[in-house]
């Protein structure tokens, strides 16, 4: 794969050092030629010149290019890059970094710009989902801003513990795409039941983002969502002893529970579990 990265920075080049690795065609412009020198970057093509200037995207072939990374320092210059590489050389995917947070609603397809690398914007997702609990955490923005990737860690007092992922009328336009226990990555169905300390990984549209922190908040607790699935009925209580001990992953097994009890011994049985078979009605007599 063809790559362009313009601007030869310290975040520049460690992008290049990285596709480097990765056996990538990797041509680096800068206005600079001092840079080359002291970037220790071996088999990579260098061009000196400015890359908001046509000519020297034509110097470069940008239209032979796969993906062009405008990653200098100036805002401005990065956009004005992506813009030319979209409409003036077609280029397949341009990944634009955004310097200034205030400038970040102008990196989308307008400009040219696919994917728009926010490194404050990442910083501050990453503090968060390492010490927010309970709310939900935008980790990454998607497809030019349409989609994100969002995390929420479930507290350990949350409506939703005991509730499989089935029980819960997720938004229309969010889907729940892993789930994280015990360091352990699952791929969820509707049969997992969920547990405080999990870490929910959804990605959803923008749009929805509220809708989803809306049914995880605990104001949710007795609203039509929670446990209500998606044909809108609520289900039955489950027994107790059918929700992760210990927080292991479980599933609802159509098994009565004194065999469950009898397969593993770590499932306790609620006596209310147990019921005898009704006696059959007595027939009557003509």
């Amino acid at each position: 794969m063809k790559v362009v990265i313009v601007g030869a920075g310290s975040v520049g080049s460690s992008i290049a050092r990285e596709l480097l690795s990765h056996k990538h065609e990797i041509l680096l412009i800068d206005l600079k030629p001092e840079v080359i020198g002291r970037s220790g970057l071996r088999g990579a093509h260098w061009l000196v010149g400015d890359a908001c200037e046509l000519s020297t995207l034509q110097d470069a072939k940008l239209d032979d290019a796969d993906v062009v990374v405008s990653a200098t320092g100036d805002d401005k210059v990065n956009l004005v890059v992506s813009l030319l590489a979209k409409t003036e050389f077609g280029v397949g995917r341009t990944v634009g970094r955004v310097n200034n947070p205030k400038n970040d609603w102008m990196f989308n397809d307008s400009w040219g710009v696919d994917v728009a690398v926010n490194t404050p914007q990442l910083m501050t997702a990453l503090v968060e989902e390492a010490v927010e609990i309970g709310d939900l955490v935008r980790l990454l923005t998607l497809q030019t801003g349409v989609s994100s990737l969002v995390e929420f860690t479930v507290p350990h007092d949350s409506h939703v513990i005991g509730l499989t992922v089935g029980d819960i009328d997720w938004p229309e336009d969010s889907t729940l795409v892993a789930i994280l226990r015990d360091q352990a990555p699952i791929t969820p169905s509707r049969d997992d039941v969920l547990d405080g300390g999990d870490e929910l990984f959804f990605v959803t549209t923008i749009a929805a983002e509220d809708d989803l922190r809306a049914l995880l908040s605990p104001r949710a607790a007795a609203g039509p969502g929670i446990g209500a699935g998606r044909g809108g009925r609520r289900p039955p209580p489950r027994p107790a002893g059918t929700a992760g001990a210990g927080g292991r992953r479980l599933r609802r097994l159509n098994v009565p529970p004194a065999k469950a009890a009898a397969e593993d011994p770590a499932v306790t049985v609620h006596p209310a579990a147990v019921t005898e078979p009704a006696a059959p009605p007595a027939q009557r007599a003509w």
